[in-house]
């Protein structure tokens, strides 16, 4: 989790049963990924964990995401092939994150 002002990035799934949320080292990487494919996921997500939000949307509590969860939403519970989808299906975010403010902005 950033410290003081810095800002965290994410990339926010709409899924048909569930949202899905993946942490990402910035958006300057993921653009880069989706234009040169040769480029490593471990050099763009921040971990590989997927998350759920319960349909609550990308700024509530997260929750590991199941193998059966991923495998009902994606028809695999391979992370890396699910963390493709999300990154190529999902909304980019950046959040500013600081000790007296929060913003969220959509990138795309």
């Amino acid at each position: 989790m950033p410290r003081g002002n810095a800002s965290q990035s994410k990339v926010h799934y709409h899924g048909k049963d569930e949202d899905f949320v993946i942490m990402v080292d910035d958006v300057k990487s993921v653009q880069a990924w989706k234009e040169d494919r040769s480029i490593p996921l471990a050099q763009v997500v921040s971990g590989f964990k997927i998350f759920v939000t319960h349909k609550h949307g990308a700024q509530n509590a997260y929750d590991a995401a199941s193998k059966q969860t991923l495998e009902n939403e994606f028809g695999t519970h391979n992370e890396d092939e699910c963390m493709i989808k999300i990154l190529e299906g999902g909304t980019l975010q950046e959040t500013e994150v600081g000790y007296e403010r929060f913003e969220v902005t959509e990138k795309y």
